[in-house]
C-alpha cells in the first residue's frame, strides 16, 4: 500500500481530513490537480461550531492572526443573538479560506502527511483489501476520500446520485482593489449592513474589506440566469449601478459565479470510499455554512477512518459517518433554501419576511435559528446530552478544548471510579479529573475525538461506549 488513505482534494475539507488521519499515525496522501492554491479568497467566516472544532485541535490560534473580523450571525440577513448559545465564539470568525488551507497544509507537513499537486485523479477500482487510483501514476490504499469539490470526480466514478435542485440564478463573487470615492470605504467588517445595497428587483451588492488594504470582496447579484464568463467591464458597471461613484474600482484580481443549486449525494460512503464537503453536497451560501458543513464532515470521518485503521474498532463504525452525516448536510441544504425564500422580494414573500423579523424577536426562536445557522445545535441522538457537542469549559487553569490536541477521546469524571475503568484504554482516550461538568446532572462525560458526548454519569457503565467508540483496550 502506497498510503493508508488516498484524499482527494486539497481544499479545506480534504486537509482537515489528512490532518485528522496524521495526527493518528496513519499514512495520508493528498491529491490534487491544481499545480498551486487558487488565490481567491472564497469562503470567509468560520461558524462558531468549527471555531470550537479547529480549537480542539490547536489550529484556530495559528490562524488567528490573520482574522479580518468577527461578524455577527444572521438568517437571510435578519441578525442573529449568538450571545445565549454558550460558546467561546459567539460570533463568525472571519478567516479567508485561503488562510484556513495555508495553516491546515503546514500543520499536515508536521505530522508527516503528503500533499502532491498536479495530481489529477482520472480513474479508481475498489476491492475487497483497498483502492486504486489512477492518475499520473497509480497509487493504492486502504481507503479513497472524495473532497474534490462540487464536481467531483471521486462521485461520478461511484456513479452516486446527486439529486436535488437545479441552478435558476447565478451571483458574482469578486475580489477587488478599491480607493475612496465620494464615500470612506470601510475598514473593518462586523456585518454586511453597512455596505449592503438592494434594488427593488431583488437585485443587491455587498462590500466588505478582506485583510489587505484596498482589497475588498465585492457579491452582486443583477438578475443573471446563466453563468457566463466575468469581465473587468462587467464588475466595473455593476460596481457604478449600486455605488454610484462612491467607491472607485482600480483593479479585479479574481472573479467567478456561484449559483442557487442545492444537490446531496444519496450516499456517502460506497465501500471504502467517501465522499465529503462539497463532493457529498452543494447549497447556496446563505448564513456562510459550506466550509463549515464539510469541515464537520472531515473530523466525522477523520478520527473514525483512524481508528479502524488502527484495528481498534470494526469497520462497521464507518457506516455511522454517513447516518451522523447525512442529516446534517440535509438540513443545511433545507434551511439555505429557506433563506432563499425569504430573499425574494413579491408581495407574499415580503409579508414573510416581516413575520418572520417578528419571530426572531422571541428569545426561544432566535436560538432555535442560531444553533441551526451556526452548527452548535447539531444532536447526533442519544438520552440526555449524549450526541451533542461538549460546551468548552475551565478545568483549573486550562480550558476543556485542550484536552483534544491530541485526537483522543476525552473521559471527565468527578469520581476516580469511572476513570480508573477507562485506565485499559488509555492509548485512546484522555481521563481528567474534575471538580465538575458543564451540566449539573452529569458527575462524568466521555467525549469522542470530534467533540460529542458519547456517554453520561449516572446512568449505565461506561465500558459499553468505551468499547463501542475506542475499541478492544490499547
Amino acid at each position: 500500500m502506497d498510503a493508508d488513505v488516498i484524499v482527494a482534494g486539497a481544499g479545506p475539507v480534504g486537509l482537515t481530513l489528512a490532518t485528522e488521519l496524521a495526527l493518528a499515525g496513519r499514512r495520508v496522501v493528498v491529491i490534487d490537480k491544481d499545480t498551486e492554491r487558487d488565490g481567491q479568497s472564497k469562503a470567509m467566516t468560520l461558524q462558531p461550531r468549527t471555531a470550537e472544532i479547529f480549537d480542539l485541535r490547536g489550529l484556530l490560534s495559528r490562524a488567528a492572526p490573520d482574522e479580518i473580523g468577527r461578524m455577527a450571525g444572521h438568517f437571510a440577513g435578519f441578525p442573529l443573538s449568538l450571545d445565549i448559545l454558550g460558546t467561546r465564539y459567539p460570533y463568525q470568525v472571519g478567516i479567508l479560506q485561503a488562510r484556513v488551507e495555508a495553516v491546515l497544509e503546514q500543520r499536515l507537513t508536521e505530522l508527516g502527511g503528503e500533499l502532491r499537486r498536479g495530481w489529477e485523479l482520472t480513474g479508481a477500482d475498489q476491492d475487497e483489501q483497498g483502492v486504486t487510483v489512477h492518475g499520473p501514476e497509480t497509487l493504492r490504499a486502504r481507503y479513497l476520500a472524495g473532497c474534490d469539490g462540487a464536481h467531483s470526480t471521486v462521485r461520478a466514478l461511484l456513479g452516486v446520485a446527486f439529486s436535488g435542485t437545479p441552478a435558476t440564478r447565478y451571483t458574482t463573487i469578486t475580489d477587488v482593489v478599491l480607493a475612496d470615492g465620494t464615500a470612506e470605504l470601510p475598514t473593518t467588517w462586523t456585518s454586511m449592513g453597512r455596505t449592503r445595497r438592494r434594488k427593488p428587483d431583488g437585485s443587491f451588492a455587498s462590500i466588505v474589506p478582506i485583510g489587505t488594504p484596498g482589497l475588498y470582496r465585492f457579491v452582486y447579484f443583477d438578475g443573471r440566469r446563466e453563468r457566463t464568463q466575468v469581465t473587468d467591464d462587467e464588475v466595473g458597471a455593476a460596481l457604478n449601478t449600486f455605488y454610484g461613484n462612491e467607491y472607485a474600482l482600480v483593479r479585479v484580481r479574481h472573479a467567478s459565479r456561484f449559483s442557487d443549486a442545492s444537490r446531496q449525494a444519496r450516499h456517502y460512503r460506497v465501500g471504502r470510499v467517501f465522499l465529503a464537503g462539497d463532493a457529498a453536497h452543494i447549497h447556496p451560501p446563505a448564513g456562510g455554512q459550506g466550509l463549515n458543513l464539510g469541515v464537520q464532515d472531515a473530523v466525522n470521518l477523520g478520527w473514525k477512518l483512524a481508528a479502524v485503521l488502527a484495528g481498534r474498532v470494526p469497520e462497521t463504525v464507518l457506516d455511522t459517518y454517513h447516518t451522523e452525516r447525512h442529516p446534517v448536510g440535509a438540513a443545511v441544504l433545507d434551511n439555505t433554501r429557506a433563506q432563499g425564500a425569504l430573499q425574494a422580494h413579491d408581495t407574499e414573500h415580503r409579508a414573510l419576511r416581516d413575520i418572520m423579523a417578528r419571530l426572531l424577536e422571541l428569545p426561544d426562536a432566535n436560538l432555535t435559528i442560531a444553533a441551526m445557522v451556526t452548527g452548535l445545535g447539531i444532536d447526533y441522538g442519544g438520552p440526555g446530552h449524549v450526541g451533542t457537542r461538549l460546551p468548552d469549559f475551565r478545568i483549573g487553569d486550562r480550558w476543556a478544548s485542550e484536552w483534544f490536541h491530541s485526537g483522543h477521546g476525552v473521559l471527565l469524571s468527578t469520581d476516580e471510579t469511572h476513570l480508573k475503568t477507562a485506565q485499559p484504554w488509555n492509548g485512546s482516550v484522555t481521563t481528567a479529573l474534575v471538580e465538575a461538568t458543564p451540566w449539573p446532572d452529569v458527575t462524568a462525560v466521555l467525549v469522542r475525538p470530534d467533540g460529542y458526548v458519547c456517554w453520561t454519569a449516572p446512568g449505565d457503565p461506561v465500558t459499553t461506549p468505551l468499547r463501542t467508540w475506542f475499541g478492544r483496550p490499547t
